[in-house]
């Protein structure tokens, strides 16, 4: 892993789509509106968009926590801009500002933690898990 400096920013950018709305995605008697776990997953890529400059072959970064609020409800065909900014490295591990918005507010904000891996060593331990 490179040096990942503070301020890093990244971002993700998506359509909201039918698949995406909470009523589709968990439960029926929910609202047609983006749901939480799929906002979490754009804040999530645009943190991995902050730093994919700075792995090396081989690496990656995995999501190990996300403390986030959704602040506003966005219905379907608008689309939604995650941007996620290093605010901290100690190490492997990295923090980010994470937020959202659609073309009228911001829908939600927070902060995620990622931790830099090695995929051939995390392959390892997954086979010897899925042995047992």
């Amino acid at each position: 892993m490179l040096d990942i400096p503070i301020g890093a920013t990244g971002i993700y950018t998506q359509k909201v789509m039918g698949s995406d709305l909470a009523n589709q995605f968990k439960d029926i008697t929910l609202p047609p509106v983006y749901a939480t776990p799929m906002m979490i997953r754009a804040m999530e890529n645009a943190a991995l968009n902050a730093i994919r400059e700075f792995l090396e072959r081989g690496e990656s970064a995995v999501g190990t926590a996300v403390d986030i609020r959704h602040l506003a409800a966005t219905p379907v065909g608008h689309q939604v801009t995650a941007t996620a900014t290093v605010t901290k490295v100690d190490g492997r591990r990295i923090w980010f500002d994470v937020s959202a918005r659609d073309e009228t507010e911001e829908i939600g904000r927070g902060t995620h933690e990622r931790m830099v891996v090695d995929l051939k060593r995390l392959g390892n331990r997954l086979s010897q898990k899925s042995t047992k």
